[in-house]
């Protein structure tokens, strides 16, 4: 995938999604999404990656019930800005599947909708290079927006994102080498044309 223009756009609007989603966030963050991430990532013999970390809300979160996290994202001033607000996780600047790092060397991944703006041909692959990363049993916890209507491109906030009917992102991430642990799945209260979705799987 060519990265430049979800970099670009993320960067145009950098600023109002720090504002957005890492000032107060935890507060308005849905419960049932909270509890899913941390119940799966909390408590890990070893290393979580937070791939697509945006501004580190969650590497932060996480970092603070004691896990020993590393978040990634390929936006500059998403880390420039994780990086001076939350000491502790280490950031690092560049694609989700580009870090230098053995197999099997993470205890568990968040995906928390950074896999939205992949070509749906691409997501294979990206789940594949995931489950490589990820110790046997490790969790997967991956945030997405939900859809009755099959795999469909909307017009995002920032850049054209997909929506994956949950059913068959499950059998994704089976053919990929996971297994489905759980999944929460809600409405916007807001906006009638957003669902919401969240599989926790684990590298069988």
């Amino acid at each position: 995938m060519d990265l430049d223009p979800v970099r670009g756009a993320y960067s145009s609007v950098a600023e109002r999604y720090i504002d957005l989603f890492d000032r107060g966030w935890v507060e308005r963050e849905d419960a049932e999404d909270l509890a899913l991430v941390e119940r799966h990532l909390v408590g890990l013999p070893g290393p979580v990656l937070d791939l697509g970390c945006g501004p580190g809300q969650w590497s932060a979160h996480l970092h603070a019930l004691g896990a020993e996290v590393t978040g990634v994202d390929v936006v500059p001033e998403f880390i420039a800005h994780a990086r001076a607000a939350h000491p502790g996780p280490e950031f690092v600047l560049g694609p989700m599947t580009g870090l230098d790092l053995p197999a099997h060397s993470a205890a568990g991944v968040l995906a928390w909708y950074s896999t939205i703006h992949l070509p749906p041909d691409e997501l294979d692959g990206v789940l594949t290079a995931i489950r490589r990363l990820l110790v046997d049993g490790g969790p997967l916890v991956i945030g997405f927006f939900d859809s009755d209507d099959g795999v469909t491109p909307f017009d995002h906030t920032v850049v054209t994102a997909h929506r994956w009917p949950a059913d068959v992102l499950a059998q994704r991430l089976a053919a990929a080498g996971f297994t489905e642990l759980e999944r929460v799945q809600r409405r916007s209260p807001t906006r009638s044309d957003r669902r919401y979705a969240a599989i926790a799987a684990s590298a069988s």
